[in-house]
């Protein structure tokens, strides 16, 4: 894989799992936080999947963390 493609693959999971250790809403009594969070976890959970489909050779157990998460 080109250096450049591991290095955005490498990125792009870091900073989807900084999305996902966002404050959970259940602390924030705001609305619109709730609506965005919601949002971000589900496009976070695509995002991985997207890049564990494409990019198997990067892929890690963090996906399923994701999972958990929204199933909650």
């Amino acid at each position: 894989m080109d250096k450049k493609f591991k290095e955005c693959t490498e990125r792009l999971r870091k900073l989807v799992s900084d999305i996902q250790g966002a404050p959970y809403p259940g602390d924030v009594q705001d609305e619109l936080y709730f609506i965005w969070y919601e949002h971000v976890q589900k496009s976070a959970l695509e995002c991985y999947e997207f890049l564990d489909k494409n990019f198997p050779d990067e892929a890690g157990d963090v996906g399923k963390t994701l999972t958990e998460v929204l199933d909650n």
